[in-house]
């Protein structure tokens, strides 16, 4: 009783192990959105996310190898199936070919519906809190980004590719219910290095013309492709489990309303994109939303 007291008092907590991942999540996945921009020149949507995957499936393999964690129970099978399939495989695609019609603005508008969807599941499912403080801490992140994406110039325009951005989100959030539980018993780094091996074999058919179209690429899209596969996905998807296994869910995915102003910024200095006034206000509510969310902790 007093070990499992003192879990739950290990993911209440925002310890510095918990700030440092979360971190590196935001980090890691706002530059995703650039990166995919400049791979998306180079490669077709599902051979860029092979190629990606199949690069951070090497060193994650051989970590399994190497740690030879404990083999999950028949009832965490399709958990971890479910990461890989869903949280890589399935996300990965959606967002790639979404990306082709969508500006980068509507996008971190549209994926921002994924903290809302865990809030509401991980309340109804795993029985989580989360007050109205939190709630209105939501709403102010939700229109920042809102604003962030009205100040693209673009505007928001709900085609196919919306709903493709739209059906990313929704892997996210499904996959942190999903898989919040194996954290009870298995260490994060195991659940996310799983989770990079078993999305790149859903996705290895699409790596011989992945090859292929390497072959030809530019250094750009060389170098996006590679960036991808070691920061966005190999880091930053091992340091949100790392989140996740010391937070509540909900609270954990709040933290991702910060992703959108810093992809801006990473955009400043990566591909020299300068935030309009109306985007440094949105990026401004994000992180005061984010900041209401975690008041009372």
């Amino acid at each position: 009783m007093s070990a499992m007291t003192g879990t739950l008092n290990q993911t209440q907590r925002m310890d510095t192990t918990a700030a440092i991942a979360v971190a590196l999540t935001v980090v890691g996945w706002a530059s995703a959105f650039p990166a995919i921009r400049a791979g998306l020149a180079a490669f077709g949507p599902l051979e860029l996310g092979a190629l990606r995957f199949a690069i951070a499936a090497v060193p994650a393999a051989i970590f399994l190898a190497v740690k030879r964690p404990a083999l999950p129970r028949l009832d965490e099978v399709w958990r971890l199936v479910f990461g890989g399939a869903s949280f890589v495989a399935l996300y990965t695609a959606m967002l790639n070919f979404g990306e082709l019609t969508v500006s980068a603005g509507a996008a971190g508008f549209i994926i921002n519906v994924s903290p809302i969807f865990t809030a509401i599941m991980a309340m109804a499912l795993l029985g989580e809190r989360f007050s109205r403080w939190a709630w209105a801490g939501t709403a102010i992140s939700f229109a920042g980004i809102g604003v962030i994406a009205m100040a693209d110039g673009q505007g928001l325009h709900f085609n196919a590719g919306a709903l493709l951005v739209l059906g990313s989100a929704l892997c996210s959030a499904v996959n942190t219910i999903v898989q919040k539980p194996l954290f009870a018993r298995h260490h994060p780094l195991t659940i996310s290095a799983s989770n990079m091996v078993l999305g790149a074999l859903c996705l290895s058919p699409f790596l011989p013309s992945g090859f292929a179209q390497a072959a030809v690429a530019n250094t750009a899209g060389l170098g996006a492709v590679i960036f991808l596969g070691i920061v966005p996905s190999l880091i930053a998807y091992a340091a949100w489990a790392t989140a996740l296994s010391r937070l509540p869910a909900a609270r954990a995915s709040n933290f991702l309303y910060l992703v959108s102003p810093m992809s801006a910024l990473i955009g400043f200095f990566w591909l020299g994109e300068v935030p309009t006034l109306l985007g440094i206000l949105g990026g401004a509510l994000a992180l005061g939303g984010v900041i209401v969310v975690n008041l009372k902790r």
